[in-house]
């Protein structure tokens, strides 16, 4: 009798299995027992090669384990290696399907989320995925050798259970809607990756490892310095599955490597590799051509998505001095004339940046309204006045506004920070020159600054550029030891808990965290804390949109540039696509998963 009443007290403390999948609104697009993803060919076939290129910043790599900080890990080795508990889709938004994980279940608190493997699931050595390996991924995620990036990201997280071999339970310091979907994320390895003579070794010693993932690929050749070869693993446990139907359709996935942008463009020509993703308006305008080009064997397309435009910006480190006052930051964004670099450099390929949240139903505009006072009034005192009025709006060049009048209104703002023009250098009371140092991990990148050092030396500014090996650049952004720099910020229609880590008071004192520029601000915090506890999207509109004028208005950031369309050349005669690309694709993205060979 005692041992029955055991039984069923464990079996009541277990939730009803219900949920294929998950949806930040509870709005999933695809019904239980889906067959596959609209966007993808069930019938592709598998076989061949993609042959891509490597990140243009990263010449090389020197490790196996994209988790650690220390180093450089392959492009691509993550994602195609690691299986997670959920799977997104892309032609929605803020959403999850089962994949290492059979069900999941949401407490009606919102305090936890359990989730059971599914019993066919096996890492790439042939072992079951069990929730012992799942408990031991999240716990060195947020270990001391990964990145702080997780420990902020997993800030709300309390813990994970394990409630027996296949089931795992999440446990949460608060309610957050958005934690389901991050925890259902993570990646999973396995408990034997980086054992030595049967011990575990410290996880940031486990270096060239092979990792031991469940994904639909393993690392086959490698030829350091040139090329790295996955290959697809022919007993991938999830091939059937209805969220990898049509997915991973290429025999092998090789990226290569080349020392240069030019070297790069000249191997694309040569028919060396199969696709390559433009970043470069003049490239692709003017030197994207050639034999193969004419013959049709490369193509030139631009395909138009539905992506959120990021916050691609010059960032400010606050923490030095000359850059603690908000005026002196936005006189020095002044000086950037975007229209005449979009003319005369960029085709007029790009639009401005503006906030952080652009092209999603979190963008903010015009005055703020009522739901949005009522989170700013309270922060009144701590924030920027001018958030309370209309949203900010990049400086323009053109029609009845002139570099001219927007250089006048910097020299008036520096003026009032006590910055003042003597011997035709800009200088404060105590006579010191504002001269900044510009810091990047490519030399090209000169060609943007230049105009706008051009334009900063017309109100006394020295703009140094001062191009770095990528290594080095890494290190000292990981140490926050820069001036100014450039970074493509990713855009989300579903902001959360990731905004900490870039914005957050305890990211500005955490070395490698995302948060480069510095901040440090109650209210700032108060508000992410708003955005990622919204039980609605009704809650969630006003915090994030408040959240981006507090940030816009304290001008961290001189906005760059975005556009809306992948640019993709792409070898015709030995790749096929699907009819359209899913509207919330990433260009290489949706050629790994849904491309396939001829």
């Amino acid at each position: 009798m005692r041992r029955l009443l055991i039984t069923c007290l464990a079996a009541a403390c277990l939730p009803a299995w219900a949920a294929y999948g998950y949806a930040l609104w509870g709005d999933l697009k695809y019904p239980p027992g889906f067959s596959h993803f609209d966007y993808v060919n069930p019938q592709a076939p598998k076989k061949g090669e993609l042959r891509l290129v490597s990140n243009l910043r990263v010449s090389t790599f020197d490790k196996y384990n994209p988790f650690t900080m220390k180093g450089n890990a392959p492009a691509y080795l993550s994602g195609l290696l690691f299986d997670t508990l959920l799977a997104g889709s892309m032609d929605e938004t803020a959403s999850g399907y089962g994949l290492l994980a059979e069900d999941v279940e949401v407490a009606p608190d919102g305090l936890s989320a359990t989730f059971r493997l599914r019993p066919q699931a096996r890492f790439h050595n042939g072992a079951p995925v069990l929730a012992a390996d799942v408990k031991h991924s999240y716990d060195t995620l947020v270990g001391p050798f990964t990145s702080p990036g997780y420990k902020t990201l997993l800030e709300d997280v309390a813990g994970l259970d394990v409630l027996d071999e296949r089931t795992v339970r999440y446990r949460f310091k608060k309610r957050n809607r958005e934690l389901p979907l991050t925890v259902g994320g993570l990646p999973v390895f396995s408990r034997q990756w980086g054992m030595e003579n049967g011990k575990a070794k410290p996880f940031d010693q486990v270096v060239m490892d092979i990792p031991i993932g469940s994904g639909p690929y393993k690392i086959g050749p490698v030829k350091f310095g040139k090329d790295i070869t996955y290959v697809r693993d022919p007993n991938y446990w999830a091939r059937d599955l209805n969220v990898r139907r049509g997915v991973n359709n290429f025999e092998r996935i090789t990226v290569k490597i080349y020392k240069d942008n030019t070297a790069r463009l000249e191997a694309l020509k040569a028919g060396e590799f199969d696709l390559m993703r433009f970043f470069s308006a003049a490239d692709w305008a003017r030197r994207v051509t050639g034999r193969k080009f004419d013959t049709g064997e490369l193509v030139k397309a631009e395909f138009k998505h539905r992506l959120p435009s990021g916050f691609q910006s010059y960032v400010f480190n606050t923490r030095r001095d000359k850059f603690k006052d908000v005026r002196v930051r936005q006189a020095l964004g002044l000086a950037l004339d975007y229209e005449w670099m979009n003319r005369q450099m960029f085709y007029n390929a790009y639009q401005r940046v503006n906030g952080l949240f652009g092209n999603t139903d979190c963008q903010a505009s015009g005055l703020p309204g009522p739901e949005e006072l009522a989170l700013l009034e309270p922060l009144r005192a701590s924030i920027p006045a001018a958030a309370f009025g209309p949203m900010t709006v990049p400086p323009r060049t053109d029609g009845d506004s002139s570099l001219r009048a927007n250089l006048r209104r910097a020299l008036a703002l520096l003026k009032e920070a006590g910055w003042e023009v003597r011997d035709g250098k800009l200088r404060n009371a105590r006579g010191e020159p504002m001269v900044i140092e510009y810091l990047d991990s490519n030399e090209a990148g000169a060609r943007v600054v230049t105009p706008w050092a051009r334009n900063l030396e017309k109100i006394g500014v020295q703009l140094n550029f001062r191009p770095v090996d990528f290594a080095l650049y890494q290190q000292r952004l990981q140490k926050f030891d820069f001036e100014v720099t450039s970074l493509a910020y990713q855009g989300t229609h579903s902001p959360g808990q990731e905004y900490a880590d870039i914005f957050g008071s305890k990211a500005a004192d955490t070395e490698d965290s995302g948060n480069l520029s510095g901040i440090k601000s109650p209210a700032v915090d108060r508000l992410i804390g708003q955005m990622t506890s919204a039980d609605s999207k009704a809650e969630l509109l006003p915090a994030c949109r408040a959240l981006e004028r507090v940030i816009s208005h304290s001008h961290l950031m001189v906005p760059q540039w975005t556009a809306g369309t992948h640019r993709i050349a792409y070898n015709a005669w030995r790749l096929a696509m699907p009819p359209q690309m899913p509207p919330y694709a990433s260009g290489e993205g949706w050629a790994i998963d849904t491309w396939w060979a001829k």
